[in-house]
């Protein structure tokens, strides 16, 4: 899969967000078929949707995370749905639990083109703010969120759903070798890191160490940080192994 990322209507979150649904669909579809010729797989064009976004105050829950408008949000899943785009809805949970975010998604998430990623970049402790340190979520937070999804899958005879963990730093999943294994689902880590291209193969060997049986690896560009950016052919050869996902923020 090869997606945008952010938030509709918000352009400084992401690629997504630069443009209208319409636009969007079409931008994703173009990037997408820029990877097929590097991909033994079908390329399949995705979004990954910021649903909830990490709040510099409390806000009205008093988690410091706020959610995306839910007319919105759906109008955008549908759209997607109907141009046989994949969605991801990604959680910045503040100090509110990543389960408790996810099951506020049942309706979209029972869908089968629509998929969760957990952001522990974005998962603060009691007492801690965002952009004061870099926050992080226990294999038990994630097992937990992983368990109710895979129990939705299952109730609706709904085929593999994807979850994503966003990780540019071990200690952000500090017992990542306990995250479960789940029927219906695949789970798969994504590297965040942006910079100089050896930052960025830094961060990957890093990550891809000691991964856990069945897990997955995905890639993020990032147009505005990364220098350069890798093109669509540095992706997919000068990465290894090949990322099964790539997003673009």
């Amino acid at each position: 899969m090869v997606a945008l990322y952010g938030s509709p209507g918000t352009g400084s979150l992401g690629l997504l967000g630069e443009q209208d649904v319409d636009a969007a669909l079409e931008r994703a579809a173009e990037l997408a078929e820029q990877y097929q010729p590097f991909s033994e797989e079908p390329v399949i064009p995705a979004f990954e949707i910021i649903a909830t976004v990490a709040s510099a105050a409390p806000g009205p829950t008093g988690d410091y995370t706020s959610y995306v408008d839910a007319d919105q949000l759906a109008q955008w899943v549908e759209a997607a749905g109907e141009a046989d785009t994949y969605v991801v809805l990604d959680l910045q949970p503040g100090t509110e639990d990543f389960t408790t975010q996810a099951k506020a998604f049942e309706e979209l998430l029972v869908l089968p083109h629509v998929g969760l990623a957990l952001d522990p970049e974005w998962r603060l402790q009691p007492g801690q703010r965002h952009m004061e340190q870099i926050g992080q979520v226990s294999a038990a937070e994630i097992n937990e969120t992983t368990q109710w999804l895979a129990a939705l899958v299952a109730e609706h005879d709904l085929p593999e759903k994807l979850v994503i963990l966003h990780q540019f730093q071990t200690r952000m999943i500090p017992d990542r070798a306990e995250v479960a294994e789940r029927g219906g689902l695949v789970v798969m880590v994504h590297a965040d890191g942006n910079g100089s291209a050896e930052q960025k193969q830094g961060t990957w060997r890093s990550l891809k160490q000691d991964l856990p049986s069945g897990m997955r690896l995905g890639w993020k560009n990032f147009i505005d940080e990364d220098s350069p950016t890798f093109t669509p052919e540095q992706t997919m050869t000068e990465v290894s192994p090949q990322p099964w996902f790539v997003s673009y923020q």
